[in-house]
C-alpha cells in the first residue's frame, strides 16, 4: 500500500517555519480536490518554503492575521469551516446545559467551597471549612471554582468551563492533524471528536475527565510539534501539560507517556544523545508541573490542612499509588465501594480485550474504533518507506500508540471503571480517522489503498448497524439507513475506478455518503445525550436502553437529587425503564424501585422530580453514594439558621450526601468518611471534640448508611468503623427531630 510515486505527498513542514497559535503549518496548501495536500516544492521528503503572511509587520501581527483569516495558501472555505466546526461544537455542548443542575454534586460542592475559601480552592476541599478533600487532586476544580467566584453559584457557572474545554480539545485535535496533513483531515478529526457520544457527555459535565482529555491532547500536540525539528521547548510544553494532567486525575495522565517518549526517542530529527537529554528535560517538566502541589501537600502540617479524601492514612501519595493507582489495575482498593474482582466479571463489568466493544461501553466510544485501528495500520503501511524522521508516520505512531496503550489499560483493569473514562480515547480515535481517511484518499488509485478504504467503510457500517441493533426501539429506521447508505458508499468507491470520466464525481459522492453513514449513529446518540440532564457519580451517554451498567439521568429540576440552582430550570428525566435508575454494575445495591430516582435514598422525591418536602434522608443503599440528597425547603432553612455561629452547619455520612445539603443551604457541611463514607476522617474522638467545641450544629441521619446498615461505611477501610461509631454515638446521645422529611440531630442539645 506504499505510495506509487516518488514525490511523497506528505513532506514534513519546515522545522524553522513559523506557525500560528492553532498550529497551522506554513505551506502545504490543499490539493485540487480540497481533500489532501499536493507535493511540496522541496521535492521528496522535504518541505516547501514557508507560506507567506497576510500582512507585513512582526510575528504577532502575522499570527493574528492567520488566526482570523487562515493561512495564505488555504482554500477560501478552510477557515470558515474550522470556525463553523467550533461554533457547532459549542452550541451542541451548551444546549440545555442547566438540565443537569449541579451534575455531580460531589465536585459541585467542592467547587462551591473553593469559590468561598482560597484554602479550600488550593486543596480541593469538599467544604469551605476544610474538613476533607475530594479523592482527586484539585486542578479540574480550579476553572469551575474561579467561574463561580466571578459569576456566582449555578449550573451554567459550573458547566460552561467544561464546554470550553470541549471546544478547546476539538480545536487542538484539528490543529494537530491539520498541521501535518490537510484541512479536510483536521475537519474530519474535529467533527468525529465533537460527535463522539461520551465526549458530548463529559464536555458538559463536571467530572475531571474533560480537563484530562484536553491536557492529554495538548501534550500530544506538543510532542508532534517537537518532532518536526527536535525542539526542546515543545517537549517541555508536553511535560507541563502531562504534569497538570496528573494534578487532574493522577496516574491516568501517564498512560500516554510510553508511546510519546518512545516515538520521540526513535523518530526525532537529532542525535540519540540529544533526544535522550530532551526527554529528560521533558520528564523534569512533568515533575515540576505536577509535583509542586504534591510537595506542598505532603509537607504541610496535617493538623492545619484538610484530610486527603480517598486515603486511609491522610496521604496524597497513598491515594495516588493506592486507591487511584494500582488499586484501579488489580482491584485491591481499600476503602472502595467494591473491587473489580478481576478476570471476566467484576463489579465494574467484564474485563478483557473486548471490553471497549461490549454492551455498556460500545455505544459510548467504539463507533469508529474499528475504523481507527484499520486506518492506523493503513497509515503505517503507506508511510513505511519514509525515513526515520518522517512526521506523517510519527503522527500515526503517536496517536495510535496513545490509543492502544490507554485502551489496553482500560480493557484489563480490574478495579473501579466507569464508561465515561473512555472519553480519553476520543481524541486519538478522531485523529486517526481524520489522518487515515485522507491518506487513503490520496492513494486511492493504488489497489491496496482503495481496498483498505472500502474495507474500512464496510466494517464501520456493519459495526454501527450492530451498535444500533443493541437498542432496537431507539430510532429503528436509523440502523437500516446506516447499513444501506454505508454499503452503497462502499460499492460506489469500488465502482469509481471503472466509471471513466464519472469516476471522480462518483468517488466524491461515495466518500461523502460514507462519512454521513459513519457519523449518523454517534450524532444521534450525542443529540440524545445533550437533550437530557445527567447527574450523579455514574453517567453514560446515549439512549436509556444503551446504558448497560449504571448510567444516570437527572431525575428532575436541577438534576438528580439536588436542588435547582437559583433562577434556573431543569428537566425531568427518568433513570431507566419503569422510572427507576439503571442498576449499578453486577448487583451493587440499586437506587430503589419505580418510585425512586437515581441517587436518591428512601425519602427522596418519588415523582421524578426534586420536589419540596421530599426529604433527603434514607437509610442505606447507594442513594447517597451516587448523588447528593434531595433537600426540602424546611431542612434548608433549618441548616441556615444561626449557621454563622458554627464551623459546619451540619455533618453527614459520605461526601455526596453532605454535598446535597451544602449546595442547598450554601453553608459548610462536613462529609464524614469522604466519598464512600469509609475514610477514617474524622475519628470518633475528633468528632466528639468538634461537638464539644460547638463547631457542628446538626447531624443529618441516613444518607449512604453503608451497605449493611445505616452509618456503616461503604468500603473495607477503617473509616467504615469510624462512620458507624459516630452515628451510634450521636443516636444514643442527642435528640432526633424530623424537619421536612429529613431526620436531624441537634448536636447542641443532648437527651
Amino acid at each position: 500500500m506504499t505510495t506509487t510515486h516518488d514525490s511523497h505527498a506528505y513532506p514534513p513542514p519546515p522545522g524553522n517555519a513559523p506557525g500560528n497559535a492553532l498550529g497551522d503549518p506554513p505551506g502545504n496548501a490543499s490539493g485540487p480536490d480540497g481533500l489532501v495536500a499536493g507535493p511540496a516544492q522541496g521535492g521528496p521528503g522535504r518541505g516547501g518554503p514557508p507560506g507567506g503572511g497576510h500582512a507585513a509587520g512582526g510575528r504577532g501581527a502575522r499570527t493574528a492575521a492567520r488566526l482570523w483569516r487562515g493561512r495564505a495558501g488555504d482554500a477560501p472555505w478552510v477557515r470558515p469551516a474550522f470556525v463553523g466546526l467550533l461554533l457547532v461544537t459549542a452550541v451542541l455542548y451548551s444546549y440545555d446545559l442547566t438540565a443537569s443542575g449541579y451534575a455531580n454534586s460531589f465536585y459541585s460542592a467542592a467547587v462551591q467551597a473553593g469559590s468561598e475559601s482560597w484554602k479550600a480552592f488550593f486543596f480541593g476541599s469538599s467544604d469551605a471549612a476544610n474538613s476533607i478533600t475530594v479523592d482527586k487532586p484539585p486542578a479540574a476544580l480550579w476553572p469551575m471554582a474561579l467561574s463561580v467566584r466571578l459569576f456566582g453559584l449555578g449550573s451554567w457557572q459550573i458547566l460552561v468551563p467544561e464546554v470550553l474545554m470541549g471546544v478547546g480539545t476539538v480545536a487542538v485535535v484539528y490543529a494537530a492533524v491539520r498541521r501535518r496533513f490537510t484541512p479536510a483531515a483536521g475537519l474530519i478529526a474535529g467533527a468525529v471528536l465533537a460527535v463522539t457520544p461520551v465526549a458530548a457527555l463529559m464536555f458538559r459535565f463536571n467530572n475531571p475527565d474533560a480537563l484530562l482529555a484536553l491536557l492529554m491532547t495538548v501534550a500530544v500536540y506538543c510532542v508532534l510539534r517537537a518532532l518536526e525539528g527536535a525542539r526542546t521547548t515543545w517537549l517541555v510544553g508536553a511535560g507541563v501539560a502531562i504534569g497538570f494532567a496528573f494534578l487532574t486525575k493522577t496516574l491516568q495522565a501517564f498512560l500516554i507517556l510510553p508511546p510519546l517518549a518512545l516515538v520521540y526517542a526513535v523518530c526525532a530529527p537529532t542525535t540519540l544523545r540529544r533526544r535522550l537529554g530532551q526527554l529528560a528535560l521533558g520528564g523534569l517538566a512533568i515533575v515540576a508541573a505536577g509535583g509542586w502541589w504534591v510537595a506542598i501537600v505532603e509537607l504541610w502540617p496535617a493538623s492545619s490542612r484538610p484530610y486527603i479524601g480517598g486515603s486511609q492514612n491522610n496521604s496524597f501519595l497513598e491515594l495516588t499509588f493506592g486507591y487511584n493507582g494500582l488499586g484501579r489495575i488489580n482491584g485491591d482498593e481499600v476503602g472502595s465501594v467494591g473491587g473489580g474482582g478481576g478476570g471476566g466479571g467484576g463489579r465494574w463489568g467484564s474485563s478483557g480485550i473486548g471490553r471497549m466493544f461490549d454492551a455498556s461501553i460500545g455505544g459510548q466510544i467504539s463507533w469508529l474504533l474499528p475504523a481507527a485501528l484499520l486506518l492506523l495500520v493503513a497509515g503505517l503501511v503507506v508511510t513505511s518507506r519514509a525515513g526515520r524522521t518522517d512526521t506523517a508516520r510519527s503522527a500515526f505512531l503517536v496517536w495510535g500508540g496513545s490509543l492502544l496503550m490507554t485502551a489496553a489499560v482500560f480493557s484489563f483493569m480490574a478495579g473501579i471503571f466507569h464508561e465515561y473514562y473512555t472519553v480519553a480515547l476520543a481524541p486519538s480515535i478522531a485523529a486517526l480517522v481524520g489522518m487515515g481517511v485522507t491518506v487513503l484518499w490520496e492513494e486511492r488509485h493504488a489497489f491496496a489503498a482503495s481496498a483498505a478504504l472500502i474495507v474500512t467503510v464496510a466494517v464501520t457500517t456493519v459495526w454501527s448497524f450492530t451498535l444500533l441493533g443493541r437498542t432496537p426501539d431507539y430510532l429503528p429506521w436509523l440502523r437500516w439507513a446506516v447499513l444501506i447508505g454505508g454499503l452503497a458508499a462502499a460499492a460506489g468507491l469500488l465502482l469509481a475506478g471503472r466509471a471513466g470520466r464519472r469516476g471522480p464525481r462518483l468517488s466524491l459522492g461515495a466518500a461523502a455518503l460514507a462519512l454521513v453513514a459513519a457519523l449518523a449513529g454517534p450524532v444521534a446518540y450525542s443529540l440524545t445525550t445533550v437533550n437530557e440532564g445527567h447527574a450523579g457519580s455514574i453517567v453514560t451517554a446515549g439512549p436509556a436502553a444503551a446504558r448497560g451498567g449504571g448510567g444516570m439521568r437527572a431525575a428532575g429540576p436541577g438534576g438528580d437529587g439536588g436542588r435547582v440552582p437559583p433562577g434556573q430550570q431543569g428537566q425531568g428525566q427518568q433513570g431507566g425503564p419503569g422510572g427507576g435508575a439503571a442498576q449499578p454494575p453486577n448487583g451493587l445495591p440499586g437506587q430503589g424501585g419505580p418510585a425512586q430516582r437515581q441517587g436518591m435514598g428512601p425519602g427522596g422525591a418519588g415523582d421524578g422530580g426534586a420536589r419540596e418536602g421530599g426529604g433527603g434522608g434514607g437509610g442505606g443503599g447507594m442513594g447517597g453514594l451516587l448523588n447528593g440528597a434531595t433537600v426540602s425547603s424546611e431542612a434548608e432553612a433549618t441548616l441556615r439558621q444561626n449557621a454563622g455561629d458554627y464551623t459546619w452547619a451540619a455533618a453527614a455520612i459520605g461526601s455526596q450526601n453532605a454535598a446535597g445539603y451544602q449546595l442547598a443551604s450554601g453553608e459548610p457541611v462536613m462529609a464524614i468518611g469522604g466519598f464512600n463514607g469509609s475514610d477514617p476522617s474524622p475519628t470518633l474522638a475528633q468528632f466528639k471534640e468538634y461537638v464539644a467545641a460547638g463547631k457542628i450544629h446538626y447531624f443529618v441521619a441516613g444518607g449512604q448508611g453503608g451497605q449493611g446498615g445505616q452509618g456503616g461505611g461503604q468500603g473495607g477501610g477503617p473509616g467504615g468503623n469510624s462512620s458507624s461509631a459516630i452515628t451510634s454515638w450521636i443516636e444514643s446521645t442527642f435528640t432526633e427531630v424530623t424537619v421536612g422529611g429529613t431526620t436531624l440531630y441537634d448536636l447542641t442539645a443532648e437527651k
